[in-house]
């Protein structure tokens, strides 16, 4: 499988605190990273779909390694190593459902929770899919809105993370995303 190298994407990015946030169209397990966030349920099972990819192309030691966590609750995430993969880490988060109570506070503090524990690890790099826009559906328009904020705060006010690349999966995600960078962000 080939690698996916940043200089090799069609990108955007801006500057936040002293950090980078760029965001790409691509497979979030090949990008150059120390981690990536994968969005998991409660029981922390890697489940089928693109979970199945990542036990597949990892290994079956980060399915273990969850089973020895055990859940995570909404709005929290946990760390695993990431087996195989280019990454050395993978930052398990438990994001909002569709049409649930509070799903923008659960949103932002699963942004939140993730970065903190890639900061603990010492990541430098770190990669983060549109949170619940798929299986969950939790919409594209909120999602956008609330990770691009909740990560530029974040940079912009003391994180150790250098480097923050949110990965679109295929241009229905890529361009409300694009349009959100292009814009600004605008904190209430």
């Amino acid at each position: 499988m080939a690698q996916q190298k940043m200089e090799d994407l069609q990108m955007v990015e801006r500057k936040a605190g002293g950090a980078t946030l760029r965001l790409v169209r691509g497979d979030i397990t090949e990008m150059e990273v120390d981690a990536f966030v994968f969005d998991i349920t409660e029981d922390v099972k890697l489940g089928s779909g693109f979970g199945s990819a990542i036990q597949q192309r990892g290994g079956v030691a980060i399915q273990k390694a969850l089973n020895e966590i055990g859940t995570c609750p909404t709005g929290e995430a946990v760390v695993t190593e990431a087996g195989l993969l280019k990454a050395d880490w993978i930052i398990h988060a438990n994001g909002p459902k569709f049409r649930e109570e509070d799903e923008e506070g659960k949103l932002e503090r699963t942004v939140r929770s993730a970065m903190a524990r890639a900061e603990e690890k010492g990541v430098k790099r770190l990669a983060f899919p549109p949170i619940g826009t798929g299986l969950y559906q939790v919409p594209l328009d909120l999602c956008t809105r609330v990770m691009v904020d909740t990560i530029t705060e974040r940079l912009e006010n003391g994180s150790t993370l250098e480097e923050v690349v949110i990965v679109a999966p295929d241009i229905r995600e890529y361009q409300p995303f694009k349009a959100r960078f292009e814009e600004g962000v605008r904190h209430a």
